[in-house]
């Protein structure tokens, strides 16, 4: 009897943030419904852990150790996977940074530019390099975390919250575009999970009692999925 075929069997997936977290999760989770993966994150070792777990799987993973603020690096990312694939199937942008939690007017002005370089302008630099290797996709998939903080007031999230707001509008503006291509553009808010940028933002709380990362990855199958249909949308995991 021939294996199981998975979801994303075949599908190339690039996943940014994947050394650990959400990212990771949703590494192994690809890896196991038959996805071929570019794992993107500044730290070596904790690229090297998902992939070991990815190949204990029986999955594959080209690892991209590299800074997302190094825009020229991505592009570069760009052409490779170009040279090798000739396209890309399914973009994840799930990297970011909280910048800390201060009143608006206190915020270092190196802080606030860094948050909006990772939250915001890393994520048009994938547009930018990726969208031709999307459109090349017979069923092209983009998904962009957010979060629910860019749709609510939160005092002393000013960083976060405005870049992510800025992620959604440029995300849907970008959603809209393509509305007419195979390629689906979509963001996934995850809710409260168990992350060190949660632990971060609130040291006093009882990581255990939050989900973990592994608990959330079936939302963002759906939208990798050639099947899904929505674009433009914000899709909460609960």
């Amino acid at each position: 009897m021939a294996p199981a075929r998975g979801r994303l069997d075949g599908r190339i997936a690039l996943i940014t943030g994947a050394s650990r977290g959400i990212g990771a999760a949703v590494a192994r989770r690809f890896a196991a419904e038959g996805a071929r993966l570019v794992l993107v994150a500044r730290t070596v070792g904790g690229l090297e852990e998902v992939d070991d777990a990815v190949r204990a799987a029986g999955g594959s993973a080209t690892l991209a150790p590299l800074d997302l603020v190094d825009f020229e690096a991505i592009d570069k990312l760009g052409g490779a996977i170009a040279e090798r694939y000739g396209r890309l199937d399914v973009l994840v942008g799930n990297a970011a940074i909280l910048g800390g939690l201060r009143p608006v007017g206190h915020y270092p002005p190196d802080e606030w530019e860094r948050v909006f370089a990772v939250n915001v302008t890393a994520n048009w630099r994938l547009i930018r390099s990726f969208d031709a290797l999307l459109r090349a996709s017979d069923a092209g998939r983009a998904i962009f975390v957010t979060s629910g903080v860019a749709r609510g007031v939160f005092p002393y999230w000013g960083a976060y919250a405005a870049s992510k707001a800025a992620l959604e509008a440029m995300v849907r503006t970008y959603a809209a575009e393509l509305a007419k291509t195979n390629v689906r553009v979509n963001l996934l808010d995850p809710g409260v999970v168990r992350t060190a940028m949660r632990a971060e933002a609130m040291p006093g709380e009882d990581p255990m009692s939050l989900p973990h990362p592994d608990d959330i990855t079936d939302r963002f199958v759906d939208l990798a999925s050639p099947r899904c249909r929505r674009t433009g949308k914000v899709v909460a995991v609960s």
